[in-house]
């Protein structure tokens, strides 16, 4: 693996901006396209990658709502975007690091340079621009998904969960978005923003070491993280990243995916 990141700053950025594929990965839930967002303003020289489309397979209740891209899928996508095997790839959101870190986490497990613009946009120390990036693509083969670094529903017994959905839809669900109330059965409740500061940005390696211990404990058995649909869980692998908890897996298809399969118990509250 890569020692690069998993985080950057906005001065190392301005310094580097040349020298690495920044990525715009915003996304909201139930919100404006990200797209639109992009559009309006971002980093120079930034390309824009869809959750949706490009970081995920179509959506369905069996898989979920943002299903592991094939490999086919993500090499397109970043084939597309001008990123060959072994650019270093800078991702950034205006959400703390919960859609960016998607983008991190599955070329992180490829063994790809990697990282997430810490404080994402607003970071940025320079002016935003509206003008679009001419990149060419380039071909780039697929490359299998590593199983280590996955769980799928069948294979999540005796690991720690935990849930990186807010406190309230780890107790009960949101009807707007889960498909059943409450989480799966010993999943612990672990929100991704806990891992922030005041200031929008990852916490300290210190910080997020004594968090996540007091979380799993000193001897949990191996972590699996989730959310609602395996986005915003990235941010809780990178933050395990960043305090040295570094043999984490993700459970791509989530609550959407868990919830939606009426066979499978849940706890709430």
């Amino acid at each position: 693996m890569t020692t690069f990141g998993p985080l950057v700053s906005g001065e190392w950025l301005a310094a580097h901006a040349d020298e690495v594929r920044i990525v715009d990965v915003r996304w909201y839930l139930g919100g404006r396209p990200g797209r639109d967002a992009y559009a309006e303003g971002h980093l120079p020289g930034a390309v824009w990658l869809d959750i949706d489309n490009d970081l995920s397979d179509p959506a369905t209740p069996e898989d979920g709502r943002h299903p592991l891209p094939s490999p086919e899928r993500f090499a397109g996508a970043l084939g597309r975007a001008g990123i060959a095997s072994g650019t270093t790839v800078v991702a950034y959101d205006d959400t703390g690091g919960s859609t960016a870190a998607r983008l991190w986490w599955l070329l992180h497990v490829l063994g790809e340079p990697a990282a997430v613009l810490d404080g994402g946009i607003a970071a940025w120390p320079g002016e935003l621009t509206v003008d679009e990036p001419v990149i060419g693509a380039v071909d780039r083969a697929p490359v299998p998904w590593p199983s280590d670094r996955f769980r799928s529903a069948d294979d999540l017994a005796g690991a720690t969960l935990l849930d990186a959905r807010t406190a309230a839809r780890w107790a009960e669900g949101d009807p707007t978005i889960d498909p059943r109330p409450g989480h799966i059965p010993g999943a612990l409740s672990a929100p991704w923003a806990d891992n922030l500061g005041p200031d929008g940005t990852l916490r300290s390696a210190e910080q997020l070491r004594a968090h996540w211990l007091s979380v799993i404990g000193p001897d949990a058995a191996p972590v699996v993280a989730y959310c609602g649909s395996g986005v915003t869980a990235c941010l809780n692998l990178l933050a395990l990243e960043v305090a040295g908890i570094t043999d984490a897996a993700l459970y791509p298809g989530s609550f959407s995916q868990w919830g939606s399969d009426q066979s499978r118990a849940v706890e709430s509250g």
